[in-house]
């Protein structure tokens, strides 16, 4: 490849320049940050809240923890474990996105939750801690967004202590040929017109869709994860596997 070459990364089902797509994520993600609570509850009619929690009944998080909840949003999962980890723990939510930090941040205080919750702007391919420095990290929904997905899970699994554990809660392949070809039509029908009506914004809604359908399957998303280093490593499908939580462990 010459030097005037770039190299390229999909963008939903764009082709892009690699070094243009955290940008145009970041786009997405500054429009739907007000709305993104909302439109999460009517897009999953509620059910991520049963997903998120399956996450949490996973992660083992208990008082003294030190735990990152990365690509950690609007903070749900943060919110929980700031309870579970108590005052002798911490909980970094951790964020690419400053407009999803803040309406977090504004979340999570108007919930009285203060004093264990640091909140850091970050990118997963280059996180900014020491080797094992965290107990559990988590990642929901923010991994296929990621730009070099091989990098970020080995980001992760440096800062990771030995005996941590990395959840990986993220959309995933339909188990069922009926179930995806129900799900294809909500996705790229009624997903990009919810987006419209609620959020005035179908254009980030139809790349979410998109994204959804490029990200790695159950099977390969373990795959990069033990490449990663990664070991016991294994995934849940829930919801027939429009949704899968990947769990592996560092020794």
């Amino acid at each position: 490849m010459n030097e005037t070459e770039q190299k390229t990364t999909h963008f939903g089902y764009k082709t892009v320049a690699e070094n243009d797509k955290a940008s145009m994520v970041a786009d997405v993600f500054h429009s739907v940050a007000a709305k993104y609570d909302v439109m999460n509850d009517l897009m999953s009619f509620g059910v991520h809240r049963l997903w998120k929690r399956q996450t949490i009944a996973s992660s083992g998080v208990r008082k003294g923890h030190h735990v990152l909840d990365l690509a950690g949003g609007t903070g749900d999962l943060t919110a929980k474990f700031s309870q579970l980890v108590g005052e002798t723990g911490q909980v970094v939510l951790g964020d690419i996105n400053s407009s999803m930090l803040k309406v977090g941040r504004e979340k999570l205080h108007n919930l009285g939750l203060v004093g264990n919750i640091d909140y850091v702007q970050m990118n997963a391919e280059m996180l900014p801690f020491p080797d094992n420095s965290f107990d559990v990290i988590t990642i929901a929904f923010g991994l296929r967004n990621v730009t070099d997905k091989d990098k970020a899970l080995r980001s992760m699994y440096r800062i990771l202590k030995p005996g941590g554990r990395l959840l990986v809660l993220e959309f995933s392949k339909p188990e069922h040929e009926l179930l995806s070809k129900a799900y294809d039509f909500y996705s790229f029908n009624l997903l990009p017109t919810m987006g419209k009506v609620v959020a005035n914004d179908s254009e980030s809604y139809k790349y979410l869709a998109e994204s959804i359908r490029m990200h790695p399957d159950q099977d390969t998303l373990k795959a990069m994860m033990e490449d990663a280093g990664f070991e016991q490593t294994t995934y849940q499908n829930l919801t027939g596997g429009i949704v899968a939580l990947h769990r592996g462990f560092k020794y």
